[in-house]
């Protein structure tokens, strides 16, 4: 095990600084990593960290979700208003419409596997965007209007519809009846997941400010109350609709909002624990990449992906209809939510695991639109930000 996290490190440090000399997103060799390492190329690494490889994704997500929660600002949060909340839903539901009209002519599948598929592909990927979205703040494009705020908010919710929608579509093919108080676990499992994050941060400020505790300490506590929440959202979800990546972004919030000094230091030890978890999350999403299905996804597939991404545009625009937004910044807005990864990799297997007929066209796609997506909103972002954007 020790063997395959060097190697990880070492790839993906070697990759991805080799992608930026070539003015490319490091991510984009991380990924190439784990595809090289994993089990479908040269299956060099331990069976022990595959089987946990879902975990460790996880704690990377919650090292950069924190890391946004200290950054982001309430006020500029409400600023922005309607259109975040738009789109927490819009663009998605847009792309999930579009894979519903093309997929089943193109793929020859059936609407409610069509449908299936859209819920799968339809996810942002907070892992993508968040950190790109950090790097504008810090360097002050598009703040004044509070462009990064509004893609950073509408990105961490649009996880939780897409998977809500994703797990009521799986329970028509498993005989569930569809019941519309699922869709009132949306709404619910956010304002949830937001009131105990900021209660949690509020605890944590009255210990921080009573208890002389050192930042580092101080990270190893947030860090431990953040797996909790993610731990307590495994085992109420059936229960109590909760988001847990959500009250961990919340708790960051909540300790930037109360504690503004305490908040930008730590922010700081969460860039620098960020260096690592970065590697280590995009290696592992690389090292799920089924390259035989990619190979076997013919041209279809491709052009699928392309069409619902310009359903999901035209989606992201309806959201900053009647916005102070110039076209210069919709265009950003729209090319910065374009990347997938994270979601995909984590869901895009489940059909096919439950022995669902279309699974294997789901995995397929799941995998294209992380190799297609990933990479050219990655770039798209790094290399409009500056034309698109005021500093």
């Amino acid at each position: 095990m020790l063997t395959s996290i060097a190697i990880i490190f070492l790839l993906g440090i070697i990759l991805g600084k080799t992608c930026e000399n070539l003015k490319l997103p490091p991510l984009i060799g991380m990924i190439l990593s784990g595809i090289i390492l994993g089990p479908y190329a040269l299956n060099l690494l331990d069976a022990t960290i595959l089987n946990i490889s879902s975990e460790l994704r996880q704690m990377a997500l919650i090292i950069i979700l924190t890391r946004a929660g200290l950054s982001l600002n309430i006020n500029d949060l409400k600023k922005v208003g309607r259109p975040a909340i738009l789109m927490c839903f819009v663009p998605a539901c847009f792309e999930i419409l579009g894979m519903i009209i093309f997929a089943p002519k193109l793929l020859n599948i059936s609407i409610l596997d069509a449908a299936l598929i859209g819920t799968v592909v339809a996810a942002v990927s907070p892992a993508v965007i968040v950190p790109k979205m950090l790097n504008l703040m810090e360097n002050g494009y598009g703040c004044k209007k509070s462009i990064p705020q509004l893609i950073l908010a509408g990105a961490s919710v649009d996880d939780i519809f897409v998977i809500v929608i994703f797990t009521i579509i799986l329970g028509t093919y498993q005989g569930k009846v569809f019941s519309k108080f699922s869709l009132f676990q949306i709404p619910i499992s956010i304002v949830t997941g937001v009131i105990l994050g900021i209660g949690v941060g509020a605890v944590l400020v009255f210990i921080f400010k009573k208890c002389h505790i050192r930042d580092s300490l101080k990270v190893v506590i947030i860090l431990s109350v953040s797996f909790l929440l993610i731990a307590l959202e495994n085992y109420i979800k059936s229960k109590i609709p909760f988001s847990g990546l959500l009250a961990v972004m919340s708790v960051g919030i909540s300790l930037q909002t109360f504690r503004k000094e305490v908040g930008k230091r730590l922010s700081v030890k969460y860039s620098k624990l960020w260096v690592a978890a970065e590697i280590l999350l995009f290696v592992l999403v690389g090292a799920t990449v089924d390259i035989k299905y990619a190979l076997e996804a013919g041209l279809s597939v491709v052009i699928v992906i392309l069409l619902v991404l310009i359903f999901r545009v035209v989606g992201v625009y309806c959201c900053l209809i009647k916005t102070n937004l110039s076209n210069k910044e919709k265009l950003f807005c729209a090319v910065a939510y374009i990347p997938k990864a994270t979601v995909q990799a984590a869901i895009g297997a489940i059909p096919m695991s439950l022995g669902i007929p279309c699974g294997k066209t789901v995995l397929t796609v799941a995998v294209m639109a992380i190799l297609i997506t990933a990479p050219l909103g990655a770039i798209g972002i790094d290399f409009t930000y500056k034309r698109l954007l005021d500093r």
